[in-house]
Order: C-alpha cells, then sequence, then structure tokens
C-alpha cells in the first residue's frame, strides 16, 4: 500500500544487519567497509613488515619516514574527498582511490631500496585518504535511510578490525620472509574492488566544485613535517636541533596561513576568540602523539625482545587494541563531573602507560617483562579512547550552528592526522638518537610520555569549555 501524506511523519522500517550484510545490499556495504578496511590494516601491515623490509633493502635511518610520507599523503587526499566526489562522481571516485592505492602497494612491492618504497607509500596514501573519506560520504547515496545507522557503524567498526587483520598478514608475510607478497596481496585487493565497485555502487552526478583547494596550507604543512623528517637523517647536534626549529617554525606558519586562507584545512570556528575548540584540537593532537610510537614498536619487539614477526606486530598494535576497547565503555559517560574526569585523565594514562612501557624495556627481557610490554601499551591506547569521544562532543558543542559543530567535529580526524605526521618524524628524530635499541626506546618512550602529560592542561580547558557549553 502507497504511503500518503498522513502517513509521512512515520518512522520508516528499521533496515537489519542481515539485509546489510548479506541481503540485497551486502556487495555496496563491502566496497564501503573495504576501503576503510584497506587504509586501517595497512597502517599495521606495514608496520609488521618494516624490520624485514629494512634488513632486506636497507634504510634504517629512514625508518619513520614510511610512516610519515604516508600520512602526509593521506592529509592531502583527505582534504580533496568532496571535491573529487562532486567533480568525478561516485564510481571514478573510488575507481581513482583503488587504484592509486594499488599503484602504490606495486610499487612499494618491486622496491629495490627504501628511496622507492617511500614513493610507493606516498602513493599508497593519497589512495588511502581517499577511500577512508569516500566510505562516509557515500554512506547517504549508496544505501536507503534504514540503512545509514548500520552503514556507519559497519564502516567504523572496519578501524577495529584493521587492529587484527594488520599485524596478522603483516606478521604472517614477514615470518616466511615475504614482505614483497603482502604488497601484492593488497594488489589484488584493490583490483577486486574495483570490479565491485564499477558494478555495484551507485553513480552520482557530478558538478563544478567550487571549494578552493588549500594549497598553501598543504605545502607549509608538508615542508613542516618534511623539516622534522629531516632531522632524523642529518648529522646529530646543531643540524639537528636546525632542522626540528625550522618544522616548528613552518607549522605555525601554516597555522597562521590557515587561519586567514580563503581555502583552509582546519574549520574557521577553530580559531575563534574564547572558544574551546582550539583546547579540543590541541588535547587532540597530545593524544595523537602516542600513535607515532607505534611504527617502532614491531622494531623494538624484534631487536629487544627477541619476538617472532606476527608476535612483533600485534604488540604493536597494542595502543590501538587499548583505545578501540576503551572508547565503548567511556562514550556512556554522561555526568559533566565524570566526563570531566575522563577528558583530563586520557593525557595522563597515555603518558603513565609509555613511561611504564619504556621503564620495563631492557636488554634480554624475559617472558614477564614482555607481557608487561603488551599490558602498557594497552593502557596507553586507554588513555586515549577515554578523551577521545568526549573530545569529539566538545568539537560538535563548540559551533553556532549545527553545520559549523559538524565541520569543527570533522576537523578531528585532520588534526589527528596532522598530528600524528609530525609524531611519527619526532619518533624518528629520537630513534636515531640512540646507539642501541634499547637506548633509543627509552628516548622515544620517556620523550613523549613528558610531551602526553603536558596535555593535562588543554584537556581540562576542553572539558570546562563544555561544561560552559
Amino acid at each position: 500500500m502507497t504511503r500518503t501524506t498522513s502517513d509521512a511523519s512515520v518512522a520508516p522500517p528499521a533496515g537489519t544487519w542481515r539485509e546489510l550484510v548479506t541481503g540485497r545490499y551486502a556487495p555496496v556495504a563491502a566496497v564501503l567497509a573495504g576501503g576503510v578496511l584497506l587504509e586501517a590494516s595497512n597502517v599495521y601491515i606495514t608496520t609488521s613488515l618494516l624490520p624485514t623490509i629494512v634488513a632486506d633493502i636497507g634504510g634504517e635511518a629512514y625508518y619513520a619516514w614510511t610512516m610519515t610520507a604516508f600520512l602526509v599523503a593521506s592529509i592531502m587526499s583527505a582534504m580533496l574527498v568532496s571535491r573529487v566526489l562532486t567533480q568525478r562522481g561516485s564510481v571514478t571516485s573510488y575507481v581513482l582511490a583503488f587504484g592509486l592505492f594499488a599503484a602504490g602497494s606495486l610499487i612499494c612491492a618491486v622496491s629495490p631500496n627504501i628511496f622507492v618504497l617511500l614513493v610507493g607509500r606516498a602513493v599508497q596514501g593519497l589512495g588511502g585518504g581517499l577511500l577512508a573519506g569516500l566510505g562516509y560520504a557515500l554512506l547517504q547515496r549508496a544505501l536507503p535511510e534504514r540503512l545509514w545507522a548500520r552503514g556507519a557503524a559497519l564502516v567504523s567498526a572496519m578501524w577495529g578490525v584493521g587492529n587484527v587483520v594488520g599485524p596478522l598478514a603483516g606478521g604472517l608475510f614477514a615470518q616466511f620472509d615475504a614482505w614483497r607478497g603482502a604488497f601484492v596481496a593488497l594488489v589484488i585487493a584493490c583490483a577486486v574492488l574495483i570490479f565491485m565497485t564499477v558494478r555495484v555502487i551507485p553513480r552520482t552526478t557530478t558538478a563544478r566544485s567550487t571549494a578552493p583547494v588549500p594549497f598553501g596550507s598543504l605545502v607549509l604543512l608538508t615542508a613542516a613535517v618534511g623539516a622534522v623528517s629531516v632531522a632524523g637523517i642529518v648529522p646529530r647536534g646543531v643540524a639537528t636541533v636546525a632542522a626540528v626549529l625550522v618544522g616548528i617554525g613552518l607549522g605555525v606558519w601554516f597555522l597562521r596561513h590557515d587561519r586567514h586562507a580563503r581555502g583552509s584545512v582546519l574549520p574557521a570556528v577553530a580559531f575563534d576568540r574564547g572558544s574551546p575548540l582550539p583546547w579540543v584540537y590541541l588535547t587532540v593532537g597530545v593524544l595523537a602523539f602516542g600513535i607515532g610510537t607505534e611504527a617502532f614498536i614491531p622494531y623494538f619487539g624484534q631487536e629487544i625482545g627477541h619476538l617472532a614477526p606476527l608476535t612483533a606486530g600485534f604488540l604493536g598494535a597494542a595502543i590501538s587494541f587499548g583505545w578501540s576497547l576503551t572508547q565503548v565503555a567511556s562514550a556512556t559517560a554522561t555526568k559533566a563531573r565524570t566526563v570531566r574526569l575522563l577528558t583530563v585523565a586520557g593525557p595522563l594514562v597515555l603518558a603513565v602507560g609509555l613511561a611504564t612501557y619504556g621503564a620495563l624495556t631492557v636488554a634480554d627481557p624475559g617472558t614477564w617483562l614482555i607481557v608487561g610490554w603488551f599490558v602498557a601499551l594497552f593502557v596507553a591506547g586507554s588513555g586515549i579512547g577515554t578523551a577521545f569521544p568526549h573530545l569529539t562532543v566538545s568539537a560538535l558543542g563548540s559551533g553556532g550552528t549545527e553545520e559549523e559543530g559538524a565541520k569543527a567535529a570533522s576537523g578531528i580526524n585532520t588534526v589527528f592526522i596532522i598530528a600524528s605526521a609530525f609524531s611519527a618524524a619526532l619518533a624518528g628524530v629520537l630513534v636515531n638518537l640512540g646507539d642501541t635499541a634499547v637506548r633509543s626506546a627509552h628516548l622515544l618512550l620517556f620523550a613523549f610520555a613528558i610531551l602526553t602529560i603536558a596535555g593535562i592542561v588543554p584537556a581540562s580547558r576542553a572539558a570546562a569549555g563544555r561544561i560552559k557549553a
């Protein structure tokens, strides 16, 4: 029976998981979720493989650059998702994203040296940034309204699934000294998803985009991260300090330019005087520094703990395990006092976890110390999960309108990626300063613990701003 006008206020029947996962819309859901899963798992696949890769083709000094190149490229393409989708349409946009990711993976697979690998990682990042954004941007256009909530939950869940799939896949390929095969597998996965995209993704209309591309901001941001990365390979001493200072200076210049640019990376409300959003973003940036350690944890696990690549890969994902699980429980808190405590506790718990892992890192550790590594890293990740949901809510409430609040909340992901890129670059500098693996671990973990505990101050301001709102 056809619905009449009088029935318009009646909510449509809710969709089911069966309809989304095994029914008519399963192929569409597979493409949306598959793109995000590629982006999510790729980080852990690569970090699990890196010790094996470096042992084969060299380039230990550029270890952190593999993460930095990927993240910086992801920032660039993530900023262009809406523009590409508007101009190219859904199918072409997805094919472009999967194509870039596949091309980058293929370059990585055939890399004869670390420099070619870095090019591959950058191309991967361009595709990955698009995939992560498209997975969310197309939910409303590719699925009926009754499945939007479940579709969003499925896509978001892929970040947690990536915590398992990435270390498992990377660790297994590394275990058999077949790291190139892991990147070939990613190429095959992209080919399958391109085939599915052309067949199942609804085509959207195209139009000319009027949104300006933030070229100036992206150039300054890339230069800032690049300068910090260079600090990891120049001669120790004055050159190292100079490179870091140049990176910081370019970072400040980026913020000043972005504030007044017609096309900006960060939402305009982030620069409003009296807004809690700058404190929210600063806290998010501090928490992101915990993620910057992940690239080196499998390396420490293999070099110091003599762990097998598979086990070391899961050690590297312990922070994200803690983050993923804790934020589910933390998000249920609603009382103002509880929310404030959880927000402020986030940087503190992260710092305690990193410092504890550093204290437990000694040469030739026993089994119980290695178990302690897992626990400490899980605790560190819990600090991120404890505060993160409430920072998102604070961002949503910082805009004057619903649209401004949505832009402010989406900016959290942008800030997180930017801070992660700086974090990975700085981590490479600290690790390269150490003359042994244990010394490198201590420099990285204790320095990052000091940086993250300082996040208590902006976290307090962010929480106070939310309560006032």
